[in-house]
């Protein structure tokens, strides 16, 4: 599998429009980006390709990193900068499969899947595909399984991507807090794309803080959806990922840390 970061930003971006701050500034002047989320993966075998979460920035994404448009998509979870870029597709493909999960969220009475219908009814483009969490699927010639994560208050879901011996894990949009059935799958991936939002100093400024706090009390959770880099790296270490990068970012990271050597950015390989 190739795998391709289209996307690596939270909500807002690096760099964040009317942001001068130390962190956007540094990612102006080295000319990278983390525009919201999203991950390309081609079977490298049968030239098919998968989009994983569809990103509000779709359309410069596959402009700026010249990847194909996908064949299916898998969407983790229905806030805008995961699901709305799927609009994108109108007059760019004849057919997109799209996976998500067929399990009825209480905090919206439907499940992801059905939000999609919903929400893009009118795209006739799109074929909708309920998928049941640790339910391995075929899309785009892969393996494909969804696994719940911790999101508060809406369900969300990582996703595994395997192709033979070779393993892709996504955490999705999680706190530190993921289920340990959800981790035995997540487990021992050759890469391993980890939710690492903020630091933890970060928790300082948020009305409840941190939580999920380590031995020496550093917290892993920021407030109640998103580890932090801490978190993140720890969750890394547990699942033994053989490769390891963190993703949707946000710029408020300090700038002499915001660019290190485990922090995505957009437009990142990796043969898989």
């Amino acid at each position: 599998m190739r795998v391709t970061l289209l996307g690596t930003g939270d909500t807002t971006g690096t760099p964040t429009p009317g942001c001068s701050c130390a962190t956007c500034e540094r990612a102006r002047e080295m000319g990278v980006e983390r525009t919201r989320f999203s991950v390309h993966v081609t079977n490298e075998v049968t030239g098919e390709t998968l989009l994983i979460d569809a990103s509000p920035d779709f359309r410069s994404q596959f402009l700026t990193q010249g990847v194909p448009l996908p064949d299916a998509a898998v969407i983790t979870h229905i806030h805008f900068d995961h699901l709305d870029g799927l609009g994108n597709v109108y007059r760019l493909v004849n057919s997109l499969d799209v996976y998500a999960a067929g399990e009825t969220d209480p905090q919206t009475g439907e499940s992801v899947a059905e939000t999609i219908q919903r929400k893009y009814h009118y795209l006739d483009q799109v074929t909708v595909t309920e998928a049941a969490p640790f339910e391995t699927f075929r899309a785009a010639g892969l393996d494909v399984t969804l696994v719940p994560v911790d999101h508060p208050p809406l369900l969300c879901y990582g996703v595994i991507v395997e192709d033979g011996d070779s393993k892709l894990a996504l955490t999705g949009d999680t706190t530190y807090a993921v289920p340990d059935d959800s981790r035995d799958r997540l487990a021992n991936a050759d890469l391993l794309l980890a939710d690492g939002m903020l630091p933890a100093s970060a928790c300082e400024h948020h009305p409840i803080g941190g939580a999920d706090h380590d031995a020496d009390g550093v917290p892993r959770t920021f407030g109640t959806k998103h580890m932090t880099r801490k978190g993140a790296l720890d969750l890394a270490d547990e699942l033994d990922a053989d490769r390891t990068r963190l993703v949707h970012v946000s710029h408020h990271y300090g700038a002499e840390d915001a660019f290190a050597d485990d922090m995505a950015v957009d437009g990142e390989t990796f043969t898989v």
